[in-house]
């Protein structure tokens, strides 16, 4: 994949992988640490080479010990003896082979008392070649286990290092046998080293391998759009599949896209969507409707009947499903509908909301209250509505007094904002605050406790849920 030379400090040839002998010879040239930086900047340069080093942490553990808390620096004879050794084993670094997936590995486990080892590799011509050298120290609990225990360790320590390697490949293994073989004369060993559903007798082991299907897939759990994607990676049509089938593949494929192991298409609206496979769509049907940003009833019906919350608040009508009626606007944000909600119970002070909703884009805009009076319509009105958006063109409201007073009239005279106020017996004039009401209460409904006093923590989630939502209007929720 890379021609030979230098490449990130190793030299590649045709005989494998080696250190950059330059980088090497100013680390040999280097004398003792006398210092934790010191020590942190020789452990870093040679810890850069640790796959060519056998017994990496072994051999480096005193040093390593150097910079644990509270450890005075003395950089004694053991320390000295494993610096000199990190340099003597970068100048003789063997020379690392590339893995023939065609040929099995091998690997061997040497743990010692405070490290495990681990090398892999492979035979050509009856001899060993290194691919990859591995150690790490033991922490506080592994050093006061057994030998055997080590040995296990140091083979479960291999098996997550070297995965990607021995995934579906043939591997042999080489520890210690006679630690190995302790286990199946002593009966009560602990649960960790002897799973008993492992062994037959003691004596026995099971000979099925729970991953030998590793790579199949059952046949419930392939997705529907697998003869798609079947298509687009490798050019396989279904097999049986008439000249007419065939073309229909052909020409749907072509609005796929295929980002293993996600499968993506671009709607007609230039939007890119995710396929999901069937056991999936309950997942998303519960993350759409039950969450605490969900609020999409009006997307997931069957799922929806299926709630306990939902049933308790009501069922889907014909007058969900129908399109709203559109008045004339003139541009985003030009007209403001407001109205309060409340009383609702106490929920940390507060017992109102103050909503307000754009009737060009039906953007939401909405705050918990402890009082309903004109001040706070105010200051909603100018810092909310005015300060994000820029001044509007009409405020429409009711005719109730926190909305219809001298403090709001001076304020929207101001700014030239007109007033409207719809008549009695005829809300339908603010029609659009009235419905977002409706709404954003029936989403708090669904997710507040059964006290209903946490409405306030839950408000924040609701507006999320009923802005992301479609709107038949515009065609589009508001994030798109």
């Amino acid at each position: 994949m890379v021609r030979e030379g230098i490449i990130l400090g190793h030299k590649v040839s045709k005989r494998g992988l080696e250190v950059d002998r330059a980088n090497v010879e100013v680390i040999e040239k280097q004398p003792p640490p006398v210092s934790v930086k010191g020590v942190r900047s020789f452990l870093g340069h040679a810890g850069f080479y640790r796959r060519f080093i056998e017994d990496f942490s072994k051999i480096s553990s005193p040093i390593c010990r150097l910079l644990e808390k509270e450890v005075k620096f003395l950089f004694d004879d053991a320390c000295i003896k494993a610096f000199e050794g990190l340099k003597k084993r970068l100048v003789t670094a063997q020379i690392i082979i590339a893995p023939d997936w065609n040929l099995p590995f091998e690997w061997m486990c040497d743990p010692s008392d405070n490290a495990v080892g681990v090398v892999l590799g492979q035979r050509r011509e009856k001899v060993f070649h290194s691919i990859y050298y591995s150690s790490k120290m033991l922490d506080a609990t592994q050093i006061n286990y057994t030998v055997t225990e080590k040995e296990l360790l140091a083979v479960v320590y291999a098996f997550d290092k070297f995965r990607s390697y021995l995934v579906g490949t043939h591997v042999i293994v080489y520890t210690d046998h006679a630690a190995i073989r302790y286990l199946f004369s002593k009966k009560d060993a602990k649960p960790r080293l002897d799973n008993h559903n492992h062994f037959v007798e003691y004596v026995q082991i099971r000979e099925s391998f729970p991953d030998e299907q590793l790579f199949t897939i059952p046949a419930a759990e392939v997705p529907w759009y697998a003869d798609i994607v079947n298509l687009i990676v490798s050019g396989v049509y279904l097999p049986k599949a008439t000249s007419q089938q065939r073309k229909k593949l052909y020409h749907d494929s072509r609005f796929y896209i295929w980002d293993e192991p996600y499968l993506f298409k671009q709607g007609t609206d230039q939007l890119v969507r995710r396929y999901i496979p069937q056991t999936e769509v309950n997942q998303v049907l519960e993350s759409y409707h039950s969450s605490p940003y969900g609020g999409h009833f009006q997307d997931a019906h069957a799922f929806a009947r299926s709630c306990n919350r939902y049933q308790r608040t009501g069922n889907i009508s014909k007058r969900h499903e129908m399109p709203l009626t559109n008045i004339l606007e003139v541009e985003i944000f030009d007209d403001w509908g407001i109205d309060f909600m409340g009383p609702f119970p106490p929920s940390f002070g507060n017992k109102y909301i103050l909503l307000a909703v754009d009737y060009v884009s039906k953007w939401v805009e909405a705050v918990p209250l402890p009082t309903n009076d004109a001040k706070v319509v105010v200051n909603f009105v100018r810092k909310n509505i005015f300060a994000r958006f820029g001044t509007s063109r009409a405020m429409i409201s009711d005719g109730s007094a926190h909305l219809c007073n001298s403090l709001l009239k001076n304020l929207l005279a101001k700014y030239g904002v007109k007033h409207k106020v719809s008549t009695t017996y005829h809300p339908q004039t603010c029609g659009q605050v009235e419905i977002s009401n409706r709404e954003v209460k029936q989403i708090l409904e669904k997710t507040v406790n059964t006290q209903r006093k946490d409405w306030e923590m839950k408000l924040d989630n609701a507006l999320w849920a009923y802005r992301t939502a479609y709107k038949t209007p515009i065609g589009a929720s508001l994030y798109n």
